[in-house]
C-alpha cells in the first residue's frame, strides 16, 4: 500500500509573525527544533546523532584551495555511496560538500562517479563493507583499487567512529552543505532500535561518513589541478593495494 508524508511548516501559518516564531523557537528545547518548525521527522532517544538539522546545515560556497580534501567509500551491489570532506587546515573545520549514492550499477559505473570529482582525491574504504564476507569485501577493494581509485582501508571500530562523529557534530567542527539531500534522507532516519542496535536499513551515506571522518581526513590534501583543471603536480601516493597505505 503506496503511503505519503505531508510536512508542514511555520511557514505555512500565515498567523504567525517572526517575532513569534522567532519566540516560540528559543522556548524549544534543540532536539524538538526542527521537528516543530520545519516539519521534518524526529526519531527523538533513537537517533545515532541527536543533533538538529539546522546546526549543521550550511550553505555551499566555493572550497578554497588550499583546504584539504577526501572521501569516505561504503560499496555492495543494492547500493555504494561516497562523500567528499573538506577540511580548513587552520581550523580544523569540516565541510560535507558533496555526496553520491546509487544503486545496482558495476563497480566502473560507480568508479566513474567518483573520479569525476576529483580522481586525486584520497578515499577511505571499509574492505568489507557490504560483502558476504571478509573474502568479498577485499575483492572489491582490489576491483576499486584497479579502477584507478585512491583508496585507503578505512579503521571500522563502529561505536568508536560513531562517537567521533557525534563529537564533531554536536561541537560544530562538522558541517554539511544543504545541497546534500541524500545525505539529510539519511540523517533523519539513522537511528538505533529498542535494544539499542544501529537499524542496518539506508545507512550507506552515513557508514561512509564515518570512514571519512575517522580515517579520510587524515589522508587529506589540497586539490592540485590548476585553474585549467589539469594537475599541476603528481602529489598522489602509490599505495600497497594489500595494506590501503
Amino acid at each position: 500500500m503506496a503511503r505519503k508524508l505531508v510536512t508542514a511548516t511555520w511557514d505555512d501559518a500565515p498567523h504567525l509573525s517572526e517575532d513569534e516564531k522567532a519566540e516560540m523557537f528559543a522556548a524549544l528545547p534543540p532536539h524538538q527544533r526542527d521537528a516543530r518548525s520545519k516539519g521534518v521527522p524526529s526519531l527523538g532517544a533513537g537517533a545515532i546523532y541527536p543533533v538538529p538539522e539546522s546546526e549543521i546545515t550550511v550553505e555551499p560556497f566555493e572550497i578554497p584551495k588550499w583546504f584539504e580534501i577526501s572521501a569516505g567509500f561504503d560499496v555492495g551491489w543494492n547500493f555504494t555511496a561516497a562523500v567528499w570532506v573538506a577540511r580548513n587546515p587552520d581550523s580544523r573545520e569540516c565541510f560535507l560538500y558533496n555526496c553520491y549514492k546509487a544503486g545496482q550499477k558495476e563497480p566502473s559505473v560507480h568508479a566513474s562517479a567518483v573520479k569525476a570529482r576529483g580522481d586525486w582525491v584520497p578515499i577511505a574504504i571499509d574492505p568489507a563493507a557490504r560483502g558476504r564476507g571478509q573474502r568479498d569485501g577485499e575483492q572489491l577493494y582490489q576491483d576499486y583499487f584497479d579502477l584507478g581509485l585512491d583508496l585507503i582501508k578505512a579503521e571500522n571500530s563502529v561505536e568508536a567512529g560513531l562517537y567521533q562523529v557525534w563529537q564533531m557534530l554536536s561541537s560544530g567542527q562538522l558541517k554539511v552543505f544543504a545541497t546534500c539531500k541524500a545525505w539529510f534522507e539519511e540523517y533523519r532516519l539513522y537511528h538505533r532500535d529498542e535494544k539499542g542496535k544501529i537499524v542496518k536499513t539506508n545507512d550507506h551515506l552515513m557508514d561512509a561518513t564515518r570512514y571519512a571522518i575517522v580515517t579520510g581526513i587524515n589522508y587529506g590534501m589540497p586539490d592540485p589541478r590548476n585553474d585549467d583543471g589539469f594537475e599541476a603536480v603528481n602529489n598522489r601516493t602509490n599505495r600497497n593495494s594489500v595494506t590501503g597505505y
